[in-house]
């Protein structure tokens, strides 16, 4: 009897254990440090403030240390970019630090194509060797790199320096090309400097906010947020071809037809123009122009522009006399517009609305481009690719003057023009130009344009070096020599989000094995290459970002007057413009607010153009056209970090899924889940078929997280920023037969190295 109750007695405390390792993950105490209930297991002993490394939301994140290593995060609820709230990808920030696919030591290519562990002498000596060999051979302009927008600004700033100052480099462009380019040209042509006018509290003063191109209720769910505490009612239209989840929000939704919205608003300014709406006042003021885009949008008549986009006429003049009824109209876009074969006049457009109706400088109002990655502000500013540091001119000589004064180096190291631009520096492969390429934290041969093209040109290079802080992506795979870097929370430095809010990063974390931060190992190649000393000034990440406030002095992105790191931090970041002697000014800043803009005269100008088709549209062979864009606001870009959380994987299908209209899925015989093959001219892709109304008839939607996309999308550039327009192209559609194989994507490399770091499991 005593035997069986002591059984009974053991059963009983496994069903409701006091202890134990599953009982302990469950048991919650008080956090202090105002952070309420913690689990039991990560109670920090201290907290610090960072700005989170995913999108360029910017939000303000609260690491939870223990012994000074991060333990657990969430939202800080004093940042004034997310008021306490948190993305599911922010929420998982620091889990991703933790796979294990993490590079965690340099890996070299032998003469027989394996890859073997070596330290970091020997890499860093045949990195030197190597681009030296090639550039001996070939001229200084044969050897390139890609840049980011997800390393510090300070890490930007030293790789530009070193590898066109330092290394004799001509060409090098960064990934923010793929998303910000169209933006930043369209900013520079019509007010004077890359300048988005906005602060993030505009969402919430807004009367109407006009959404183009912008699905943000899954791209930028804290910016929705911000606008779901907007107190005014504000009128939402969405001008998007797909009836999205921020559409079906909206009070009005235009669903034009793909690459039809440059028609769309020429037609609008042309009939605001005829009925009178406009601020004359504003439009004398402060702009120039404006008498010849009227002349020009007369060709836009409201019947014409209603049949080529597909809006009702009624729908048109209702947007028209919405936008005039308001006081406040914000105007927002981001890569529907941006990734277009004529983005930057679609982007102009829409700035010219803005411009003729006076909303713009006043809370609430703006021709607002939101950007895409954490730090593609601080590329655009301080990257030193097309751009000379610091927003200035390759090409000026009073530019070149000063920033070689400010770098204390000879002004003949600093080139009189800019380099070639991505697409230019991927063409320069095929034609034999670059033989040797530099790849820092992005993965090309996912994410770039008519991808199967671009691995194949990979593997025509003498020498790929890639930096990243994994060693799966389809890019590592391809590296002749892989570098492995820190990742985001292992390192410090300053990110600049969309509102121009400079913000600070931090070493919360080490980084696993050998890797190094990416500021360590630019500062490696500088020494290795034998211009070290010409970066002896650069000691570490604060040290360069005093050096890029001298750079911005009596720029329009003037930072002279934030102190030091200490400044950003207490003061929750600050945004630019931030000239020495500023003080007491608000943390909710907007551009032009006395109506000068950064032109000679102080005027904004209307740009305009005929508008162009497509390079690529439907026809008889390829009748659907296939639009990309985010799937999910779990996912990011090519996933090299969100695939390795388990939480955000369950967030969104296992499978690629692609979105068509219920006609086209009856027509071709496909029914719900069935697995279809989607085609172009240039690949195909297996996906399951997620039949739903919100696509127009006509076209299929995939997201583009997908490593097979960019296998069918056309390589289309708009002639101005040379931005890729991922989205638009002809594909056709079929039910997946049983001799169907999906294709395998290899690297364009031999095979990899048959060692335990680099041939584990991957996540």
């Amino acid at each position: 009897m005593t035997a069986t109750k002591t059984i009974l007695h053991k059963l009983r405390s496994l069903v409701r254990a006091r202890d134990g390792i599953l009982t302990q993950e469950l048991l919650r105490t008080p956090g202090k440090f105002g952070l309420g209930q913690v689990p039991a297991l990560k109670a920090p002993d201290a907290t610090t403030g960072v700005v989170c490394g995913y999108c360029s939301t910017g939000c303000g994140l609260t690491i939870h240390l223990r012994e000074g290593e991060a333990v657990n995060l969430s939202p800080s609820a004093d940042y004034p970019v997310n008021l306490g709230m948190a993305c599911p990808k922010g929420w998982e920030a620091l889990t991703v630090l933790e796979a294990d696919d993490r590079a965690t030591t340099p890996l070299l290519r032998d003469d027989d194509g394996v890859r073997r562990p070596v330290d970091w002498h020997t890499a860093m000596e045949t990195f030197a060797n190597r681009f030296k060999a090639i550039q001996a051979a070939h001229g200084d302009d044969s050897v390139a790199f890609l840049s980011t927008g997800q390393i510090a600004t300070e890490e930007m700033a030293l790789l530009g320096a070193v590898a066109k100052f330092g290394m004799g480099m001509k060409h090098g462009d960064g990934n923010t090309r793929q998303c910000m380019a169209t933006a930043v040209v369209a900013y520079k042509q019509a007010f004077g400097f890359d300048a988005p006018p906005y602060t993030y509290q505009d969402f919430e003063e807004s009367d109407c906010i006009v959404l183009v191109g912008s699905n943000l209720c899954i791209a930028h769910p804290i910016m929705w947020e911000r606008v779901m505490k907007n107190r005014h009612a504000p009128e939402i239209i969405v001008v998007d071809p797909r009836r999205t989840e921020t559409a079906v929000s909206a009070t009005l939704h235009l669903p034009v037809r793909p690459k039809t919205d440059l028609v769309l608003f020429y037609g609008l300014a042309n009939l605001m123009i005829e009925k009178g709406w406009v601020d004359r006042s504003f439009v004398e003021a402060h702009t120039s122009g404006f008498d010849d885009y009227a002349r020009f949008v007369r060709r836009f008549g409201l019947l014409s522009v209603a049949y080529e986009t597909g809006i009702e006429a009624r729908q048109i003049e209702q947007l028209a006399d919405l936008i005039r009824r308001k006081k406040r109209v914000s105007f927002w876009w981001t890569m529907g517009v941006n990734q277009s074969h004529e983005g930057v006049r679609t982007a102009q457009a829409i700035i010219n609305l803005a411009l003729l109706t006076g909303n713009i400088g006043r809370p609430g109002t703006g021709a607002n481009s939101i950007t895409g990655q954490c730090n593609a502000m601080g590329s655009r500013l301080f990257s030193n690719t097309t751009g000379l540091l610091g927003g200035h001119d390759f090409a000026n000589p009073a530019h070149r003057s000063k920033v070689a004064d400010v770098l204390e180096i000879p002004e003949a190291k600093i080139q009189s023009q800019a380099g070639w631009s991505y697409d230019r520096i991927v063409e320069g492969i095929r034609e034999g130009k670059i033989r040797g390429l530099w790849v820092i934290a992005t993965n090309p041969a996912h994410s770039w344009i008519h991808q199967g093209d671009f691995r194949e040109l990979l593997g025509r290079l003498d020498f790929l070096v890639v930096q990243d802080m994994y060693d799966s992506t389809e890019t590592a795979l391809s590296a002749d020599l892989l570098l492995p870097a820190a990742g985001w929370g292992e390192k410090e430095g300053t990110f600049i989000n969309s509102e121009r809010r400079v913000g600070l990063i931090k070493k919360v974390r080490r980084a696993p094995g050998k890797a190094l931060s990416d500021f360590h190992i630019f500062k490696l190649a500088a020494h290795y290459y034998g211009c070290g000393a010409m970066f002896e000034r650069w000691e570490s990440p604060e040290s360069v970002f005093q050096i890029l406030k001298a750079l911005s002095a009596g720029q329009p992105c003037d930072i002279t007057g934030v102190r030091d790191y200490r400044a950003l931090d207490e003061a929750r970041g600050i945004q630019w413009p931030y000239p020495d002697g500023s003080t007491h000014l608000p943390s909710q800043r907007r551009l032009f607010t006395d109506g000068r803009f950064y032109h000679p005269d102080g005027r904004a100008r209307f740009v305009f153009e005929n508008p162009r088709p497509m390079g690529e549209s439907p026809d008889d062979e390829y009748p659907f056209l296939l639009l990309t864009g985010r799937g999910s606001a779990s996912q990011w870009h090519t996933q090299t970090r969100t695939a390795k959380s388990g939480v955000l994987r369950k967030l969104y299908p296992a499978g690629l899924h692609a979105e068509i209209h219920p006609a086209d899925a009856r027509w071709l015989g496909i029914g719900p889940g069935q697995a279809m093959v989607v085609e172009s001219r240039r690949g195909r892709v297996h996906a399951k078929a997620f039949v739903t109304p919100t696509v127009p008839q006509g076209q299929v939607f995939l997201p583009m997280h997908d490593p097979a996309t960019n296998a069918l999308t056309y390589p289309d550039f708009d002639p101005n920023s040379r931005q890729p327009a991922y989205k638009g192209c002809a594909v056709r559609i079929r039910p997946e037969g049983p001799d169907d194989a999906p294709e395998e994507v290899r690297p364009s490399k031999p095979a990899r190295a048959l060692n335990v770091d680099v041939e584990r499991s991957r996540t």
